[in-house]
């Protein structure tokens, strides 16, 4: 039975705090022991990517602890090359980059890839994010995440009700959609944000500025983070998910609706073209003026709204179990066991 040791941010489990890494991560570690792995998970405290002293102690001693190989959040061990890159010397090293720290943090980039070209594999959840780091000399194996079967969701009106689903930060670009919106007065819609507002309280205190200044406060709603029956309703209600992100390496909310046969609209950023594939409509990222039109053209053209439910619903056969995503990354984790690292 392989043995695998499992490095990841401590708050993986913690509702409050959902994210699409943390999915991913719980999600395939519950998949490799399904697949016949013993793993033995290390949830580290600390403000990763940059952690203080002793989350970087910390680090360091799970590093240390048992033998064979690990498996490390990206966002664990990108931005502390000093104590991860000594240990690839004693055992086999894989790397799982959610996101590339240089895409928010450029003084990152460099520590980045000193830990990705130490490592004996990298993993990558996108195409796209692959791409993005060969800029550090690695080909990066690509285990793209997986998605639950759901049913459909029968939504409100079939036009209005508008989901976000994300952290609020500027990263996913809710201010951009929020200001889209205020263009649009006519047609009674209305938006329900999602998802933690504790990564950044400036940018959610700008946000809710930007509400009250467009006279939105009874049309736009921050939820804060929901899950299981909570989300479930949201996700029910929802006419049209809108993913206007700034940066993206795959967009699991994206999967999430098409699960459901709810229509997309999304930014170009990343891998969210990738993610959508003719699942719904794509406008460039940071473009208000363009998400203003296509927000537009949906709630104005019946014809345009039926064609792209047909295109969503068409896409839930097409759409990869969360089984494939953990059978990919033990397929990369094997090459660890059968060919350890010189010395």
């Amino acid at each position: 039975m392989p043995v695998l040791h499992a490095v990841l941010p401590a708050d993986v489990d913690d509702p409050a705090l959902v994210s699409g890494g943390n999915v991913y991560d719980r999600r395939v570690l519950d998949g490799l022991r399904a697949e016949g792995w013993t793993v033995h998970e290390h949830p580290l405290p600390g403000a990763w990517p940059r952690p203080d002293a002793a989350a970087r102690a910390r680090l360091d001693a799970a590093l240390r602890e048992g033998e064979g190989p690990v498996l490390l959040d990206g966002l664990v061990a990108c931005g502390v090359p000093e104590v991860v890159v000594p240990h690839a010397a004693r055992r086999p090293l894989a790397v799982l980059v959610h996101l590339p720290l240089g895409e928010e943090s450029p003084d990152l980039d460099a520590g980045e890839g000193a830990v990705l070209r130490a490592a004996r594999a990298v993993l990558a959840t996108s195409d796209w994010g692959a791409r993005r780091l060969r800029r550090h000399g690695v080909d990066a194996a690509v285990a793209p995440p997986g998605v639950d079967p759901a049913p459909l969701a029968p939504g409100t009106d079939g036009v209005h009700r508008l989901l976000c689903l994300g952290a609020v930060t500027p990263t996913k670009g809710q201010d951009l959609l929020v200001d889209a919106l205020a263009a649009l007065p006519g047609p009674p819609w209305t938006l329900d944000l999602v998802g933690p507002t504790d990564r950044d309280p400036a940018f959610v205190a700008g946000l809710r500025a930007a509400i009250a200044r467009h006279g939105l406060a009874g049309r736009v709603h921050l939820h804060g983070p929901r899950h299981g029956a909570e989300l479930d309703a949201f996700w029910r209600a929802t006419d049209l998910l809108v993913a206007p992100s700034r940066t993206e390496t795959y967009g699991m909310v994206v999967t999430e609706a098409l699960a459901r046969g709810i229509p997309v609209l999304a930014s170009s950023a990343g891998g969210l073209p990738d993610t959508l594939a003719n699942g719904g409509v794509l406008v460039p990222a940071e473009d208000v003026p363009a998400l203003v039109a296509s927000l537009d053209r949906w709630f104005a053209e019946p014809a345009h709204r039926n064609g792209r439910r047909i295109s969503a619903i068409s896409r839930r056969c097409r759409l990869l179990p969360w089984t494939q995503t953990s059978r990919r990354v033990a397929q990369v984790l094997a090459t660890l066991l059968a060919d350890p690292p010189p010395g």
